[in-house]
């Protein structure tokens, strides 16, 4: 046989392979999210795709990447094998929610049987009331959480991934140590609550109130905080990269509007983020702002401390207003030739 024929014949076999698996895992894909009642538009909502590209997924036309494929096990609750060939149901795996165990119960030696972890994830909780129960560390991950309340709840530990959570109140609640991933949070209530060394990543934050919030140590990726109520937070060690921080509209140079105030900024880097109409007020100390863009951005009855500036964009748009700055920060200012009036230096 010619080997150029022969080749070409191999290559043939292997595009019909990949079709075929292709529209294998398309048909999982679609089977799966019909089971939980998804459809294409609201699964591309949760993956932060286009419709259209879960539409090429089902119809076999297009495969999604390894992460991908690690969401849609998580959002659809199959184990990642269901997407393999060798995997022969037809049905889709739901992951199970571990019952809650009571601790009291005893085994027959008489130790006391462990009190095991709450899986909600991928429910659809509305109007749940969920205030003061403690010892909850619970996941909610791929969830639908609407005007649901956590108030005085314990949820260090709490995971949220891929949720949407509106109108939810978590007043004075311990979420320390939690991780909020690829979520949608509009509207919720923070007041008060502890939210030390956490992580959130590539979510979207608007509208919610954090007044009185401990951040201490938390960290901020590839996320967007906007319109939110930031009062008397705590931002000690908190670090803000590659996402946005945006108030609201400046409107008839109403300052008040869009303050911060009483928030304590101590050790909080900016780091490649978009600051923009926030006023900053009180002291600002061993605080980094690095490769930022500022607009209608305002320090006001400010003192700053030890407070780099690297490598900004826009500096200029930065107003200052009655502030006071030690000579480190203000010469770094003036090398990022920002308007240094309103700035006097504090001397020793």
């Amino acid at each position: 046989m010619n080997p150029s024929i022969f080749a070409e014949s191999k290559k043939q076999k292997q595009k019909i392979s990949l079709m075929l698996t292709s529209k294998m895992i398309g048909n999982k894909i679609a089977g799966a999210r019909k089971k939980i009642d998804l459809s294409q538009a609201e699964l591309a909502q949760r993956l932060f795709i286009s419709s259209q590209a879960v539409g090429k997924w089902e119809r076999g036309e297009s495969m999604p990447d390894i992460t991908t494929f690690i969401r849609l096990a998580e959002i659809m609750g199959v184990d990642l094998n269901y997407f393999s060939e060798s995997f022969q149901s037809t049905a889709t795996e739901m992951v199970s929610v571990e019952p809650l165990v009571n601790p009291s119960e005893e085994l027959p030696t008489g130790k006391q049987m462990k009190k095991r972890k709450w899986d909600m994830s991928q429910g659809n909780w509305v109007d749940a009331d969920f205030s003061g129960l403690k010892n909850l560390h619970a996941k909610f991950s791929s969830s639908n959480m609407q005007r649901c309340k956590f108030i005085g709840s314990e949820l260090s530990g709490l995971l949220l991934k891929g949720n949407n959570v509106d109108s939810c109140d978590f007043s004075g609640s311990d979420m320390n140590n939690s991780h909020i991933q690829g979520s949608n949070l509009a509207g919720n209530i923070f007041r008060d609550c502890s939210l030390k060394e956490t992580e959130i990543s590539r979510s979207s934050i608007n509208g919610c109130d954090f007044s009185g919030v401990n951040f201490t140590g938390t960290v901020f990726s590839a996320s967007s905080i906007y319109d939110c109520v930031l009062n008397g937070a705590d931002f000690t060690g908190v670090v803000i990269k590659f996402g946005g921080f945006t108030g609201v509209a400046l409107k008839s140079d109403d300052l008040e509007k869009n303050t911060i105030a009483k928030a304590v900024w101590n050790r909080t880097s900016f780091i490649s983020t978009q600051i923009a109409d926030i006023v900053f007020i009180g002291t600002l100390e061993d605080c980094y702002f690095e490769n930022c863009a500022f607009t209608r951005v305002i320090f006001r009855n400010a003192t700053l401390i030890n407070t780099f500036f690297k490598n900004n964009k826009k500096l200029k748009r930065i107003r200052f207003i009655d502030c006071k700055a030690d000579r480190m920060t203000y010469e770094f200012l003036k090398q990022g030739k920002a308007d240094l009036t309103g700035i006097s230096l504090i001397t020793t």
